[in-house]
């Protein structure tokens, strides 16, 4: 049997609850096909924060860096603001660790009722290390009338170029249709480079049908006619934003998955649900654990393992599509371990 070493960053919230249902469907998928999970569970959290005034210790990276990837439950609390939980564990792992690709699949399951009509199947393809979340910028006068902050954006040529590569190669394997997210009207340097990029990409995937839409009007389609999309590639904040919306257009935040990847394997990459640590159901027992579960096929993929992934997904899809085992956020009254359970079963 093959053993694949996972650090484990249950974090906060409910990040305590949807991870061990998840951890508990990698290891009955991976048995199926031969494969076993060791887990080092670290208790990197805001909760640490408070306690030790850091949310990883200072040789947290290094330790990360031994494993074969990272499963990553949630992060932020009250009383800790979120740009310190943010900026000291999630944001350092990305960048240190090159995951550049921030890969979010949406789907609109059989079963759940979205708020829009029609298909929905598409990949959101997020530039996860540079773009509009830099570092660089600063505050000066601080509280006096005249106080400002300025904030710059990041954007270079090396960044960009492997991010647009990497969803036109996965456009080629889906439907062959990119839409590139920019706002080149309004933003004078950064956005017409990024489409000048995209142009000279798409020349390199004649087989890709690439288009380019304004993030505004793009965010008003995506809701009106989402199942014209299939894949979608965006900057560090547009990618951000368009893939909590079209989790919301698929029926639930609580379903979506996400994978920040380094493609190159160099370094680990990481997996967590997109939803958050949500403190206002934290302990009721009823978190929606498919975005949870959903990452942990992903991290199967990433692993070598897509037919044990795709058993995950198509389990997901049957216990939805069956109808009466859904969590308060899908309109049922399920719990985590209702949902958990039912997956399994049908594993």
């Amino acid at each position: 049997m093959t053993t694949h070493d996972i650090a484990v960053i249950p974090g906060d919230g409910i990040g305590h609850e949807v991870t061990p249902a998840a951890l508990e469907v990698l290891q009955a998928a991976g048995r199926r096909h031969g494969h076993g999970f060791t887990f080092t569970e670290y208790d990197w959290s805001c909760e640490r924060y408070l306690r030790e005034g850091a949310m990883m210790p200072d040789d947290g990276l290094e330790r990360l860096r031994r494993h074969d990837a990272i499963f990553l439950g949630a992060v932020g609390a009250p009383g800790v603001p979120d740009h310190v939980s943010l900026w000291g564990l999630l944001i350092p792992i990305r960048r240190a660790f090159r995951q550049y690709v921030n890969l979010r699949p949406v789907r609109l399951f059989e079963g759940i009722d979205s708020p829009v009509r029609g298909h929905i199947d598409l990949v959101v393809v997020r530039e996860n290390t540079e773009g509009e979340y830099s570092e660089i910028g600063g505050r000066m006068n601080r509280g006096f009338p005249d106080e400002m902050a300025v904030q710059q954006s990041v954007f270079t040529r090396a960044g960009v170029t492997r991010v647009l590569d990497y969803a036109f190669d996965l456009a080629a394997r889906r439907g062959g249709h990119l839409t590139s997210a920019t706002k080149s009207n309004g933003i004078i340097h950064t956005l017409p480079f990024w489409d000048e990029l995209v142009r000279e990409r798409a020349a390199e995937h004649p087989g890709v049908r690439c288009d380019s839409e304004h993030i505004d009007a793009l965010c008003a389609k995506l809701v009106l006619d989402p199942g014209r999309f299939d894949v979608i590639v965006g900057s560090n904040l547009f990618g951000d934003i368009l893939s909590d919306l079209a989790a919301a257009v698929a029926g639930s935040i609580g379903i979506a998955p996400s994978a920040n990847l380094n493609p190159e394997r160099d370094f680990p990459s990481m997996f967590e649900p997109v939803h958050g640590s949500a403190p206002d159901i934290h302990g009721l027992g009823v978190a929606n654990p498919i975005g949870a579960i959903w990452s942990a096929a992903l991290m199967l993929d990433h692993l070598g393992l897509p037919a044990a992934a795709d058993e995950i997904v198509a389990a997901i899809a049957a216990v939805l599509a069956k109808g009466d085992i859904r969590t308060p956020d899908l309109g049922g009254t399920s719990t985590t371990t209702d949902f958990t359970e039912a997956v399994l079963t049908h594993l």
